[in-house]
């Protein structure tokens, strides 16, 4: 499509272009100027764009078009390979319906309690959004009714596959009615996700949209791996150790945005929350009071910050990073206005590098990490802004009478004035010591990959000599056995395990142990004390289309693995004492 096209030619109702004008968006981003007027044509289409070139909007608004209010049942149903992905999406249709009279919109995944997502499909949701383990759980246990859907979308189907997901959204497809309309769309198209196309899409159409691989030369950029401290405390640390007129905090959620608001107004700063629960009117009242500098600091999710542009934002901080790289482009470019320098900083935690990597990618450079400010670096900060105010008071005109009462101080404490300057100087930290108790110590992110490297060549060459430092990264208490009914002959791999345990029980991959296949069984190791409700629902989690049927086996200590089991391991499952990478972020 070569004419430039608004959403107003595109036919869209007035409710949603009364959303779209609310959240900034002024012109159709090109797959949406390709995807929307197929998809209300009735074709099913076939889109390759990366991620964040603006797909959620190319297809949740066409699908938004034919949702019928009065009608309570699931009619659009999309799919994503992740918890926050799906939160995402449903936080976008939510803010493209908002004035929709009647439409909800709800979000299923794993780690979230079943009577909660049990009473929101009693109510009657017409847009569900949810993770293919958890969505296939529902459709078995006849909570989640799929006959009068409409739409199907598949998002990041290629990262499903990746993910080992492919075969339950084959087997939730399966389920669906006939008589609706489909579109799926990946960065790549692998054969698997080639043969879903063929045998479940009816002569689809096909977009293809490059990215764009740009981002602002203007713009500091730096990333710091989270270990040692957590994020809402490096939070505070960076935000003392930047010179900045006005930042932006960049997050996943809505709650979030209340979450890192909280612990910034508790340090004294002057900050708000910008999400999509806001009104237009409280949300342009808010950028006013940032834009005239009653306001320093605000905390956003994407959706919300859409067409933000306010010149004082010298500073963005991604606390969650993105799960597309265009989006942080995006991101950053809310900085360096107006030709002024800007300074981005990236939380990445461990298991989101691969992240860091397709950003970098994409904006064609490499990020540098950053440590967290030390120590060092905050108490001088803050000594310097405490002789600031010291030398502020020195000029003023009362002093005389604080005098008499240090002198009542001394003759009643006995105590010399240095002395008691020394007290009133701690008594005068308030919630900001000026002395701050030591860092804690880690290794750069550089020295663990070397460390991982070396581990894995000792592994290669069979030498089975303990590493303790690499040994310390999976130590994490008391384990438990868990064997589960599914093993090689099922076609079963490590990835499928850690994928349904990581996404169903919101386990992080560091905390789920050894993994062994066996012919028609697997065993995994699990922290001791799991909570019953998790073991219980882990009895009817299928992994490709089988039920794990997990149970305890027996308990074994972390700390006290020997090297026959470390061999053993590199026997059955391939995988050198290496971390696991997760499937998805942690929840």
């Amino acid at each position: 499509m070569t004419k430039e096209v608004s959403f107003i030619d595109l036919g869209l109702s007035k409710d949603i272009l009364n959303a779209l004008n609310d959240l900034g968006f002024t012109k159709p981003s090109p797959i949406q100027s390709e995807c929307i007027p197929l998809l209300l044509e009735g074709h099913d289409v076939l889109g390759m764009a990366q991620t964040g070139s603006g797909k959620t909007a190319a297809f949740s608004i066409p699908f938004l078009m034919n949702i019928d209010p009065n009608l309570k049942v699931p009619q659009l149903l999309v799919l994503a390979p992740t918890r926050e992905l799906a939160i995402q999406v449903a936080d976008a249709c939510s803010e493209y319906s908002k004035y929709m009279k009647g439409v909800k919109v709800l979000a299923l995944y794993g780690g979230q309690r079943y009577d909660v997502q049990l009473r929101a499909l009693k109510q009657g949701p017409q847009i569900v959004v949810g993770t293919p383990g958890r969505l296939l759980d529902h459709l078995n246990r006849k909570t989640l009714d799929l006959t009068s859907l409409k739409g199907l979308v598949l998002d990041e189907a290629d990262e499903m596959l990746r993910m080992g997901f492919i075969d339950d959204v084959e087997s939730i497809m399966a389920t669906i009615p006939e008589d609706h309309q489909t579109a799926l769309f990946s960065a790549t198209m692998p054969a698997p996700i080639r043969r879903i196309t063929k045998r479940f899409m009816h002569n689809p159409k096909e977009v293809q949209i490059k990215g764009t691989n740009q981002t602002a030369p203007d713009i500091e950029q730096s990333y710091w791996l989270v270990r040692g401290v957590r994020k809402n405390e490096a939070i505070i640390r960076f935000l003392e150790a930047e010179d900045f007129d006005a930042a932006i905090i960049f997050v996943r959620t809505k709650s979030a945005t209340l979450e890192v608001a909280e612990v910034l107004e508790k340090h004294g700063y002057s900050c708000a929350a910008l999400n999509g629960d806001m009104t237009q009117q409280l949300r342009e009242q808010t950028l006013d009071r940032l834009r005239s500098g009653r306001l320093d600091i605000l905390i956003a999710t994407d959706v919300a910050a859409r067409g933000l542009d306010v010149e004082r934002i010298s500073l963005v901080i991604n606390y969650d990073i993105t799960l597309d790289s265009e989006s942080y482009v995006h991101r950053i470019g809310r900085t360096g206005r107006a030709g002024r320098a800007g300074r981005a900083i990236l939380f990445v935690d461990s298991r989101e590098r691969r992240l860091l990597k397709n950003i970098e990618r994409t904006i064609k450079k490499t990020i540098p990490e950053v440590g967290l400010p030390s120590k060092e670096l905050l108490e001088k900060r803050r000594l310097t802004k405490f002789v600031e105010q010291v030398q502020k008071q020195l000029q003023s005109n009362d002093l005389n009478q604080y005098q008499k009462l240090l002198a009542q101080i001394q003759a009643d404490s006995c105590a010399d004035l240095e002395t008691i300057a020394t007290a009133l100087l701690k008594l005068a930290q308030s919630e900001r010591p000026l002395i701050l108790p030591p860092d804690p110590v880690f290794k750069s992110s550089h020295e663990i990959r070397d460390r991982d490297s070396r581990s894995g060549e000792h592994r290669l060459r069979g030498d089975n000599r303990e590493l303790p430092k690499r040994r310390e990264r999976r130590d994490v208490g008391d384990m438990d056995m868990y064997r589960i009914e599914i093993g090689k002959e099922n076609g079963v791999e490590v990835r499928h395990i850690v994928g349904a345990i990581a996404n169903e029980a919101d386990i992080s991959s560091r905390y789920i142990g050894n993994i062994k296949l066996y012919d028609t069984y697997s065993t995994v190791e699990l922290p001791k004390g799991m909570p019953k409700d998790i073991l219980k629902h882990f009895e009817k989690v299928r992994i490709l289309n089988k039920p794990m049927k997990m149970s305890l086996v027996g308990g074994t200590s972390s700390g006290k693995r020997n090297r026959r089991a470390n061999k053993s391991e590199i026997s059955d499952n391939g995988f050198t004492k290496k971390r696991i990478r997760p499937p998805a972020p942690k929840f």
